[in-house]
């Protein structure tokens, strides 16, 4: 059976796996598509991390390698995207020394002309800002919004989530991939594992090529090598086959892949306020 991320109401995700729901990407986008751009933020202040920390194989334990926090602004057409908000401004040593309102403000864009705020999972340092963004949709996996609506919630924190907690905001839930607005350039793509409903996502643009960013399924090249997985993940087995999935994907699409917390990563894409096209 062929499936593509546009029949996956015709799975049912608690019978079949991720690897046979998830096989085929989104088709390429028609040449008279509208245009897309990728614009990378400074969401935190950057900080040296053990490599091995993010292996549950105590591989290159004492490796120390810059460690940034980037989140994403897509443009697409006259709408726009945040992927991922980084660090609150309380995050102390890794706050951000701008904040993405601010940044935004940059290149003339105001919080309320933010359709979607895609999130790659529910950890502090992708989600502290999302609170300045009541107005977009917010996109999550249903794992990850169950574990941050849940009595006890664990590595989330449900202050950042509260407009749309509170129902005041508008949220969807996204069990598996997700073409956000329709013609196949921006896919939201179920990569399970580092949390039960994290998602990375998929940037078609004309002239740069496919871009396909990662949230933490890997978190430095070493790991994303090696196949490490962090101890700390929810799920071993689901994060290996998020790996091989993602892998395969950059082969076929021949993307730019782009770990968004290794700094060896951060030009790949222009520097601010300069976008990819």
């Amino acid at each position: 059976m062929k499936l593509t991320p546009f029949s996956w109401a015709l799975c049912a995700s608690a019978v079949i796996s991720l690897s046979a729901c998830a096989q085929t990407p989104a088709a390429p986008a028609p040449a008279d598509a509208v245009e897309v751009s990728l614009t990378r933020l400074e969401c935190g202040t950057g900080i040296t991390n053990d490599v091995g920390r993010f292996s549950d194989t105590f591989a290159m334990q004492g490796v120390k390698i810059p460690f940034v926090f980037s989140c994403y602004l897509i443009k697409h057409g006259n709408e726009y995207m945040l992927w991922d908000t980084g660090h609150a401004l309380t995050a102390g040593a890794v706050a951000p020394k701008v904040s993405l309102v601010d940044l935004l403000a940059q290149v003339q864009i105001k919080p309320e002309q933010i359709k979607f705020v895609g999130i790659s999972h529910y950890h502090a340092d992708h989600t502290g800002q999302m609170a300045s963004f009541p107005q977009a949709t917010l996109l999550i996996g249903p794992g990850d919004w169950a574990n941050v609506t849940s009595a006890k919630p664990v590595g989330a924190n449900p202050a950042f989530f509260a407009p749309w907690i509170s129902g005041g905001s508008k949220l969807e839930t996204v069990p598996l991939d997700k073409d956000v607005f329709g013609d196949g350039t921006v896919v939201m793509l179920t990569t399970p594992g580092h949390t039960p409903g994290h998602h990375s996502v998929l940037v078609r643009l004309k002239e740069k090529g496919n871009v396909l960013i990662t949230g933490d399924l890997s978190h430095f090249h070493e790991n994303y090598e090696s196949n490490g997985v962090p101890s700390f993940n929810t799920s071993r087995a689901e994060t290996l086959a998020s790996l091989d999935r993602f892998k395969k994907l950059a082969a076929q699409l021949k993307a730019t892949v782009i770990l968004q917390h290794d700094a060896r990563d951060v030009g790949k894409l222009p520097v601010f306020p300069a976008a990819a096209k």
